[in-house]
């Protein structure tokens, strides 16, 4: 790819913070966000240049402003052409237009769509799903060899919202292999180049041809209910129903993931907090709510655009400048959450506010099914197997080449707790 050219952002930061591809230490990276805030200096992978909102205050300001925009054709730097097609995170900045990516009149559209198929009756609804697809996920388990690790993200916190978000969808199950290959590379800073044009078409291509298959055949799912959503104006055509599902698929199983496994580590690192909650003193929900906020499943969001200079205290968003939210540096903001942020700590004396689903216009539509699928995994999870030990040192988990999701590459686990 031909990289973008270094500039300075004008914000009156001086450090620029190196976003690590490799997320080495996503820790210490929140750490140094946090401090360098409320406005950092970042670089993303491949030489972009942009700022990030790394205070909780600040941050929530800016996702209610609407002079900070989503269309990419605010980006300077896409005006000027120093974005390819070939960079590696093109599909997250500059994704398919859908209520995303789109602001005003047109987002309130196709977001009133959206809530009209997904409903909070929908939503609970799938319980039942959720529990039956979470209790064959635990039998799987059951039925591995004693005694030996098994990678807990593989066999139970990846496979249930992908279930999950695609019984909702409509997907086909046999797609399904297919989009966690496609997945894998779509988020990975390290796809070569080459690959990205290619992969995002068969991306979209799984999606539009889903569309066109209830179109033709309408069923009990979201996607046919998208069709058929007559509420904010025109109806939805193929292309918007189609990059909607996308939206959907691609938020709605990451995330979970990301907060199943970020809940098992905190509970297996505080086994006094783990008995209270399995003693039912204190509710699954808020084991859900700590998780999101001590280790958000988004590191950083990508990307806002300036349509205006606007002030941050002494600092400024230039016109044109891209802005990231930095959730990983947000949840240990210690003016909102206290001097232990850092802490996982389901005891707080104080309500978990938190923004790990966003805020404003653009707070994520499918946070109240992530919400449920912790609810039902978890204590399930921990009823089946209540010893239940990290297989290795917490220290030792590796995070996938991922910068924008707060990702393993596994999560391997004990099921019973150390052998004698």
């Amino acid at each position: 790819m031909s990289c973008p050219v270094h500039h300075s952002a004008g914000s009156g930061a001086t450090e620029t913070i190196v976003l690590d591809p490799l997320v080495g230490d996503l820790a210490g990276e929140g750490r140094a966000l946090l401090a360098a805030g409320p406005i950092a200096r970042v670089e993303l992978p491949g030489g972009v240049p942009a700022l990030a909102v790394t205070h909780h205050a600040e941050a929530r300001r800016l996702l209610n402003d609407p002079r900070l925009v989503k269309d990419v054709r605010a980006w300077g730097a896409w005006q000027r052409g120093e974005i390819s097609q070939d960079w590696p995170l093109i599909g997250l900045a500059a994704p398919p237009r859908s209520m995303l990516t789109v602001d005003g009149a047109e987002h309130r559209r196709l977001r009133a769509k959206t809530a009209q198929a997904l409903t909070p009756r929908r939503v609970q609804l799938l319980r039942p799903g959720i529990e039956r697809i979470t209790a064959k996920l635990l039998d799987g388990l059951s039925a591995q060899p004693a005694g030996r690790p098994v990678d807990l993200k593989a066999l139970f916190a990846y496979p249930l919202p992908m279930a999950v978000v695609s019984e909702l969808m409509g997907i086909d199950p046999a797609d399904q292999p297919k989009l966690r290959e496609l997945y894998d590379e779509f988020f990975n800073t390290q796809t070569p180049p080459a690959r990205v044009p290619a992969m995002l078409e068969e991306l979209h291509d799984i999606f539009a041809r889903t569309v066109a298959g209830k179109r033709a055949r309408p069923g009990d799912d979201l996607t046919s209910a998208l069709i058929g959503a007559d509420e904010g104006g025109e109806p939805l055509t193929d292309d918007e129903v189609t990059n909607t599902l996308q939206l959907m698929v691609t938020a709605g199983h990451e995330t979970t993931i990301a907060l199943i496994n970020n809940a098992v580590r905190g509970l297996l690192a505080n086994p006094d907090q783990k008995a209270r909650v399995r003693g039912g003193e204190i509710p699954w929900e808020t084991v859900v709510e700590e998780t999101l906020r001590w280790s958000s499943p988004t590191s950083h969001v990508l990307i806002r655009f300036a349509t205006e200079d606007i002030p941050v205290g002494d600092q400024v968003i230039p016109k044109g400048e891209g802005l990231i939210t930095s959730y990983v540096a947000i949840g240990w903001d210690e003016a909102q959450h206290g001097p232990d942020a850092e802490r996982f700590d389901i005891t707080r004396p104080t309500p978990i506010r938190h923004m790990s689903f966003g805020h404003g216009p653009h707070v994520c539509p499918g946070a109240p099914l992530s919400r449920l699928e912790g609810a039902v995994a978890l204590p399930a999870l921990f009823e089946r197997f209540p010893d239940l030990t990290l297989a290795v040192p917490d220290g030792e988990l590796r995070h996938r080449p991922n910068v924008t999701q707060n990702d393993l590459y596994e999560l391997p686990v004990l099921l019973h707790g150390p052998t004698a």
